[in-house]
């Protein structure tokens, strides 16, 4: 069964535009995770793309995701870019918000197969209150807990979202998230994720380790061998 949807607060149309705008500038303001252990992210080095000596690949990686104790975060699936959000009356004014395309929608099922073949276990999923984000977690993995602080701006730091990145998760299951690529990048540093990549981090508490980023072509790929 997938589970509902929890109903969040009405936004006004200036409240999403002012969202919009500041999601845009904060870009240039933010400063990242600090204090963080050796090879995590930190102000000092913003990147989001795993130093060659610590990523995990194959079957490497798939042996740590089934261990646990890890936060995946995707960047929503293909979407319509013929639509956007300005409209929008609430999180769940679902016509006016740029939607997944089909093949957007296939490739979150696709993910959702790899992941159940692999036997992964999942323990936590959270997903922006977007329909966009929503709808891509919910057929990637069935369920969904609609996460505000995913958006949540404050100074332009997404200091909801840092938290949820470095929150430690407990070995045996793991933290996936479906999200932004704007707010991911501002938190993580660059490249700036493609819709339907991910990134596969190990939460320290105060910051994260990138051990892998993947596409949707790296999920179907990957192998217990």
């Amino acid at each position: 069964m997938v589970a509902p949807v929890t109903r969040l607060a009405p936004v006004s149309r200036r409240a999403v535009a002012a969202w919009m705008a500041l999601g845009v500038c904060s870009l240039a303001r933010a400063q990242g995770t600090a204090s963080a252990p050796k090879g995590a992210a930190s102000a000092a080095a913003l990147l989001s793309y795993p130093d060659p000596r610590l990523r995990l690949q194959g079957a490497a990686l798939v042996r740590a995701l089934r261990e646990g104790g890890l936060v995946i975060y995707f960047r929503h699936a293909a979407t319509d870019f013929s639509k956007n959000d300005q409209a929008m009356l609430d999180y769940e004014d679902c016509a006016n918000q740029r939607p997944l395309t089909e093949q957007g929608r296939r490739d979150a099922r696709a993910v959702g197969q790899c992941i159940a073949q692999l036997k992964l276990p999942v323990g936590i999923v959270k997903a922006s209150p977007m329909c966009r984000t929503m709808e891509h977690a919910k057929l990637m993995l069935g369920m969904a807990t609609p996460t505000i602080t995913m958006r949540e701006l404050s100074e332009g730091e997404y200091i909801g979202l840092k938290r949820l990145l470095s929150a430690p998760v407990p070995m045996g299951i793991n933290r996936w998230m479906v999200g932004h690529g704007i707010p991911f990048r501002a938190v993580a540093g660059p490249p700036l994720l493609v819709e339907g990549e991910s990134v596969v981090l190990r939460p320290h508490g105060d910051g994260w380790t990138v051990l892998a980023r993947l596409t949707v072509a790296d999920w179907l790929a990957l192998s217990e061998r």
